[in-house]
């Protein structure tokens, strides 16, 4: 269920690379996309009856609050699952809700992993994606040759909600670093240096890091609408906070890197990706983070 940037092509290995024996049903609440997705193998709908008895389901949708209604809500698919069905949820949600959602589908006898993926849609299309699980051992094992699908790690975390917490804490420090590009590249320009140079230095140097290295080239050429929306990747702060605010955990640096994000979002960047968190801080110095040509 979800066939967004990553559900359609996590769906498309999970077909390809499947046994001849399965039956794969692909869900989409959007008429539209579902009448441009085709692929052997896969029956694309938006009848939520056609997962009617179905094993597994997959997940793979926005934020909590889809998976929430998308679950239990009136029109919700738990109720057409096979009994003993086992639910993976690889969307991206709050560490909290995914245990809630998650003992209350283990109260009516599923198997649960929240499994959240990372490798951007690139790594779902090659099926190279890195995907991190909470639930029980065994209910992993199970699922393990099913995931082994679409990624190269598929990693046991812990328990429920284990496979969140770990998405969370990799997504913010991806948040930090892009963070930290944003305020301090406008800085180097407006005292002087070059911007392709020094981009040369903060991809190849001991500062480089995956951030720097997508965003860094992309902020030169002025693009920053390839990525993941603001809007929506502000989530993983969110999570991060209530995670510090829950329990207590001081989490200065990322309170600071959230503030940068705050910055572009009121800046009206919400729908661009983390590179333009770099434009506020331009917009203030009168710089440009730009190669001659960008």
């Amino acid at each position: 269920m979800g066939l967004g940037q990553m559900g359609w092509p996590i769906a498309r290995n999970l077909a390809r690379k499947g046994t001849g024996a399965e039956t794969i049903v692909a869900i989409d609440a959007d008429p539209a996309r579902v009448a441009s997705l085709s692929e052997p193998g896969i029956t694309v709908t938006t009848d939520r009856d056609a997962v009617a008895g179905a094993d597994v389901l997959v997940l793979c949708l926005p934020d909590g609050d889809v998976v929430e209604a998308v679950l239990f809500g009136p029109d919700g698919l738990v109720p057409r699952l096979a009994p003993g069905a086992t639910v993976i949820d690889l969307s991206t949600i709050a560490h909290d809700q995914a245990v809630r959602l998650g003992e209350a589908l283990e109260a009516q006898g599923f198997s649960v992993l929240d499994a959240p993926v990372s490798g951007a849609p690139a790594g779902a299309e090659a099926g190279t994606l890195t995907v991190m699980c909470g639930g029980t051992p065994e209910t992993f094992a199970a699922m393990s040759p099913l995931l082994d699908r679409i990624g190269t790690q598929v990693l046991h975390m812990g328990p429920l909600g284990s496979g969140q917490l770990t998405k969370t804490i990799n997504n913010v420090i991806y948040d930090i670093n892009i963070a930290a590009l944003a305020e301090v590249l406008p800085m180097a320009v407006a005292m002087g240096l070059d911007p392709e140079r020094l981009a040369s230095v903060v991809t190849t140097g001991t500062s480089r890091s995956y951030a720097s290295q997508y965003f860094v080239p992309r902020i030169l050429r002025g693009e920053f609408d390839e990525g993941y929306p603001l809007a929506k990747a502000y989530k993983d702060l969110v999570s991060a906070a209530a995670v510090s605010i829950g329990r207590g955990f001081p989490l200065p640096v990322t309170a600071a890197a959230t503030a940068t994000y705050q910055m572009a979002l009121l800046a009206g960047h919400g729908a661009r990706d983390k590179g333009a968190m770099v434009l506020p801080f331009e917009a203030m110095l009168g710089v440009k983070v730009r190669a001659p040509s960008g």
